[in-house]
């Protein structure tokens, strides 16, 4: 068990978390609380936890990957991918409540959903569970892909 590389793994994912937390406390309470929603939308506290706990699915599937080691065949690979997508993450944000627009945030969290899968595709052929560490994250992403759009079409 290589503790450093859990610690940096949790670590980089939820400070993608924290940065996304930047934009977004400001916009809340006026911005976002003022859009039409779906009625599907979740209460805002959920929110919270329910990233803190995907930031941490993860940081323990890019753990499980990068434990394989750099020289096995694909970790690299499957890493900078993984990388591509808790940086498309931590992009939403800014997008959506930094810049105010349901559209940029939808253009990125689709981006987001497909560098996902392709993410625990390439987990797959090296650590199972690690992909399936993933597959809330995927759902998640999923349910959040339909809000965002729906919010903006009903606020265009």
């Amino acid at each position: 068990m290589n503790w450093t590389k859990l610690l940096a793994s949790v670590v980089a994912c939820q400070l993608a978390g924290a940065l996304g937390a930047i934009f977004t406390r400001a916009a809340i309470p006026v911005w976002y609380a003022a859009l039409k929603k779906p009625p599907f939308s979740p209460p805002n506290w959920i929110f919270g936890p329910a990233w803190i706990t995907l930031y941490l699915l993860m940081a323990v599937a890019a753990f499980l990957v990068w434990q394989k080691g750099m020289a096995h065949p694909g970790v690299g690979a499957a890493l900078a991918v993984f990388v591509v997508q808790l940086l498309l993450n931590a992009l939403w944000s800014p997008a959506f409540f930094g810049l105010r627009s349901p559209l940029a945030g939808a253009a990125v969290i689709v981006l987001l959903w497909l560098a996902i899968a392709l993410t625990m595709l390439l987990f797959w052929q090296i650590a199972r569970p690690a992909a399936w560490l993933l597959l809330p994250y995927l759902l998640w992403v999923s349910y959040a892909s339909a809000l965002n759009i729906s919010i903006y079409l009903l606020n265009r």
